[in-house]
């Protein structure tokens, strides 16, 4: 016979097999370990260098409808230097004989600053300018209303409108003084009005034809583009004038209200008087009914009942009856309680540690008062009460 096949071996227990050292873990996770970690230091460093674009009308950097980005984009692309001033310094050290300077925002513009740019700008474009500054930049140029007319056509023998044709510039209508050239007619004046003096100034009754949104319709571009023509140009843009110093509450509210207030304190103190004179006197009456003392107690005991405090009840029927026995026993309401025990047990023969525990509760912290685990307990607690009373009489 032959000899039998050996058995293969068992299978090793799992809890045999060997786990991976620290080394070999390592070696597995420092591969997305550090491309995670690049991709953090690579977003860091590129939300440092992000700058949030400005906002707002007629921003020259802002890419939101009603920014100026895209005219100042095309005024770059075809050779003009774009210099954007934020305030009336950087305006007049970047004007000069070849520039225009566009103003959007003059209502941003203190009247001192106004009347500055007045005598040290060159030529000018003025949107939907303040009257402070139409009265130093552009004089003789009033405001006369408001048409709800968008598309207006030029209607005059202005170049540039001529050029551009029908635009999108219905909004403020102005005069024309005299010696100056009014464009887009409307009811009850010009959209664009050009005076030329000593320095050409050109006041624009509406910002569409500059703005992102407006720019590509009608002959928005070309009416822009022609008035600034081939020159250089500084857009100024002035920044908030920051607030001097902080009004309160009061400062807030109109003077109008604030002297009102006077007659009516007046008013008030004199209708106290009044209604003060008219009391007269504390006068004392009677009451119209008798009320018997026993309801007040009669009432306190139904409050405790229908809230099941038995413990207050009790410390009340102990607290009473402490106050009537200790002239009883010649002690003074300031007495120690071991003293009142003492002095009512020697009285009545009755053991210490009970009336302790019928006067005072318990005398363990956490120890359950007997008297007080249900309303058995409590009318036995009364009854004892009332026996103690009578003994020590």
């Amino acid at each position: 016979m032959s000899a039998p096949a050996a058995a293969p071996a068992p299978p090793a227990e799992p809890s045999e097999r060997i786990s991976p050292g620290a080394g070999e873990l390592w070696r597995r996770v420092r591969g997305p370990a550090a491309f995670i970690a690049a991709l953090l230091v690579l977003a860091v460093l590129m939300s440092l260098g992000a700058r949030e674009p400005r906002e707002g009308p007629l921003e020259p950097e802002g890419p939101n409808p009603e920014g100026s980005r895209a005219l100042v984009q095309i005024l770059r692309d075809r050779g003009s230097d774009v210099t954007v001033a934020r305030t009336t310094e950087d305006a007049l050290q970047a004007a000069g004989p070849g520039t225009v300077t566009v103003l959007a925002g003059s209502h941003r513009l203190p009247r001192d600053q106004v009347g500055r740019l007045a005598d040290g700008l060159g030529d000018r474009i003025l949107v939907r300018p303040t009257t402070p500054a139409l009265e130093a930049l552009a004089p003789g140029v009033r405001t006369t209303g408001r048409t709800e007319e968008q598309t207006l056509r030029p209607r005059c023998g202005l170049a540039a409108a001529r050029a551009a044709g029908a635009a999108d510039i219905g909004g403020e209508v102005y005069t024309v003084p005299q010696g100056g050239r009014g464009c887009y007619p409307a009811e009850g004046g010009h959209a664009l009005v050009r005076v030329t003096g000593g320095h050409t100034t050109t006041v624009l009754g509406s910002p569409a034809p500059l703005t992102n949104a407006d720019l590509a319709g009608e002959g928005n571009a070309a009416l822009a583009l022609s008035l600034v023509g081939e020159r250089d140009v500084v857009w100024l843009r002035p920044d908030p004038v920051p607030e001097q110093g902080q009004s309160g509450l009061w400062d807030l509210v109109p003077l109008s209200v604030r002297m009102s207030l006077v007659p009516l304190c007046a008013a008030l103190v004199l209708l106290a008087f009044w209604r003060g004179r008219r009391l007269g006197p504390l006068v004392t009456e009677r009451l119209p009914v008798v009320v018997r003392a026993s309801e007040t107690t009669e009432g306190r005991a139904g409050l405790y009942a229908a809230r099941r405090a038995r413990d207050r009840a009790a410390d009340a029927l102990r607290s009473g009856t402490l106050r009537r026995i200790r002239p009883a026993l010649g002690l003074g309401p300031d007495t120690a309680p071991g003293a009142v025990v003492e002095a009512a047990a020697a009285r009545s023969g009755m053991r210490p540690s009970h009336i302790g525990a019928l006067l005072y509760g318990p005398g363990e912290p956490g120890t359950a008062d007997p008297y007080t685990a249900d309303d058995q307990g409590l009318v036995r607690l009364t009854d004892e009460l009332d026996g103690l009373e009578g003994r020590l009489r």
